[in-house]
């Protein structure tokens, strides 16, 4: 039964997809921008209308298999990044949260959930081909934190230090600039 549910809500991840942050293409009369011009960076939007929920209480594991919950993590501030190996802008995102992580070392656990339902076999291999440094790979086969939360991937959600939500972005976000660290900032 575990399997079909698992099997129904891929199917539902694969329709959606992840959250590519696509812009709207440019109208008829618009002037376009010069070839040599760099490409926008991709738009994200932070959401505070679940601020000062609490962590929700589902279960996932480490790369050993041990189950955890965010409430293991209490005490200090959690970024919780879903995200799956099949998932464009999720990937483009990584480096961005392993040099956060790199920077911020126990002030901030960055918390990389995979939502692939295959976990450490696919997982596995894409954090040993990526070379992370300061990440460390954690698994929630069952998706369970994409269906409770009702996120699309990526969905990148910063929790205080007591488990309570503070924001939550959806979509590709660069980890390394100004703007995410004065988000970051806001964790207590």
């Amino acid at each position: 039964m575990r399997s079909v549910i698992g099997l129904l809500l891929l199917g539902a991840l694969a329709i959606a997809g992840c959250d590519t942050q696509t812009q709207p293409s440019q109208q008829a009369n618009e002037t376009s921008a010069p070839a040599n011009a760099a490409a926008p960076a991709p738009v994200s939007k932070v959401d505070r209308s679940h601020a000062g929920e609490t962590a929700p209480s589902l279960p996932f594991t480490d790369a050993a298999g041990k189950k955890l919950s965010l409430a293991d993590f209490r005490g200090k501030p959690v970024l919780l990044n879903l995200w799956a190996t099949w998932c464009i802008p999720c990937i483009k995102e990584m480096p961005t949260l392993d040099a956060l992580a790199g920077r911020t070392g126990d002030a901030l656990v960055v918390l990389p959930l995979s939502q692939d339902l295959k976990g450490m076999e696919v997982v596995g291999p894409f954090f040993q081909k990526n070379g992370y440094q300061a990440l460390k790979p954690y698994l929630d086969t069952d998706t369970a934190f994409s269906v409770e939360l009702g996120a699309n991937l990526p969905t990148t959600i910063l929790y205080d230090a007591a488990g309570k939500e503070v924001w939550r972005v959806a979509g590709e976000f660069d980890w390394s600039g100004e703007q995410a660290s004065a988000l970051i900032a806001e964790a207590k």
